[in-house]
């Protein structure tokens, strides 16, 4: 019992911070219709613009400067380059942020070089936040949630309570409506682009102390996003955030357990755990991680390829 509690906090946590991350792609793809490929590129950014302002100003200037800064590069991508592709189509909208991840990629290698950055926790945020049956609960990761629930809150009175959410909403379904009470819908859009790339860049911010700072990481966590956002449905934050916390839980119970696959499939019953091969029966759940993401994402498309809460097309 005592694991499992600490386990399913770490799980959440994990879970949380991956819906600040894709959160920021689930606005951007319901609010413009724009798959963005260099997304997570813009996690990573955030991480190293972080790492460069908390070794100069401290980790809490870091927090608000790294978010605004990648943001406005957001806003200066969707401005002059997204705007421009758009009359073509999303595939000629989805290369382009393809190739802007790559350059993205290449300069932070320029900018920071090839090697991995240590990111310290902030001193305030050091130690136990509490202990659970005598293990504790980083106080780090409870900040973590803290900042992920209330960006939440924000969301969700941004979009759905204020005159900004509904001028954004209604420029999706209706722009020439909206151009013509007085709003600068291409305005709206670039804002929107730059709410989701800040987002990111606070992702990478907050992670960059549990996880190395590297060229790579853009690489490493991408994909696991593009899982989140397919799972939860296609432009739903509430299906993001199930889908997120279905992952976080899932994969940390799984690097925490050192059942083999053999002993699981038998525990379940029948006779599959001794029909499998040798070497597959060794495997460790620890060792099969990283893969339940992908397993998740095959049998959701095979069961509910909407996702969670994404919205059924009557048009198929």
């Amino acid at each position: 019992m005592q694991p499992f509690v600490i386990d399913a906090l770490n799980g959440v946590s994990y879970g949380l911070l991956l819906f600040m991350l894709s959160a920021g792609l689930t606005l951007i793809f319901s609010m413009l219709g724009v798959l963005n490929f260099a997304h997570a590129s813009f996690y990573m950014l955030g991480a190293y613009v972080g790492f460069s302002v908390a070794a100069r100003a401290g980790f809490w200037w870091a927090l608000v400067i790294a978010p605004l800064a990648v943001g406005l590069m957001g806003a200066a991508l969707e401005r002059w380059l997204l705007r421009r592709v758009r009359p073509h189509g999303h595939l000629a909208e989805l290369l382009l942020t393809f190739g802007a991840a790559y350059l993205i990629g290449e300069g932070v290698k320029l900018v920071w070089g090839l090697q991995a950055l240590s990111v310290a926790v902030p001193a305030a945020l050091e130690g136990p936040l509490f202990e659970v049956y005598g293990l504790a609960f980083s106080r780090y990761r409870g900040f973590m949630m803290a900042v992920a629930v209330a960006m939440l809150a924000m969301l969700a009175a941004v979009l759905r309570v204020s005159k900004t959410g509904l001028i954004v909403r209604a420029a999706l379904t209706h722009p020439q409506a909206v151009e013509a009470l007085g709003h600068d819908v291409p305005s709206v859009f670039t804002w929107v682009f730059a709410a989701g790339t800040a987002f990111a860049a606070l992702a990478g911010v907050i992670g960059a102390p549990l996880f190395v700072v590297e060229p790579a990481m853009a690489e490493s966590v991408g994909s696991v996003v593009f899982v989140v956002v397919v799972i939860g449905g296609l432009g739903s934050l509430g299906g993001a955030l199930a889908a997120s916390l279905v992952i976080g839980c899932l994969q940390t119970f799984a690097v925490a357990t050192d059942m083999s696959l053999g002993e699981l499939l038998g525990d379940l019953g029948g006779d599959m755990g001794r029909s499998l091969p040798a070497a597959w029966s060794a495997l460790t759940l620890a060792q099969l991680a990283p893969l339940m993401p992908y397993l998740l994402l095959v049998a959701m498309l095979a069961v509910r390829a909407r996702g969670f809460f994404g919205q059924r097309d009557d048009d198929a």
